[in-house]
């Protein structure tokens, strides 16, 4: 993977408080797993998302998954930090993990 890919990544989730890479877009989600990210941040919230459309670039597709060593999508930043995928944000979400940290 190229190191402008890791680069544009890592500026990426560090310059924004919430990052959300997904499948499709916050309006149109290609997978349940996206969609349900999206509901949750919305439910918490959160009002100043980035999303990115992992669909739209392989590299970038690829690359994220390096970055975070994480095998899937869709993938959480919250200040630059990796939170997890959408089951650990379901359960971050249900304990009030999630907005507490949103919050912080």
């Amino acid at each position: 993977m190229s190191d402008d890919v890791q680069n544009w990544i890592k500026q990426t989730v560090t310059e924004h408080p919430v990052v959300l890479f997904m499948k499709g877009t916050a309006q149109f989600p290609q997978c349940g797993f996206s969609g349900k990210a999206i509901h949750i941040l919305k439910e918490s919230g959160v009002t100043d998302l980035i999303t990115v459309n992992v669909l739209d670039d392989d590299e970038v597709r690829q690359g994220i998954k390096e970055y975070s060593n994480w095998p899937t999508v869709p993938q959480l930043y919250v200040k630059g930090e990796f939170i997890g995928g959408s089951d650990i944000m379901t359960e971050m979400f249900e304990s009030g993990e999630l907005a507490t940290l949103l919050k912080a």
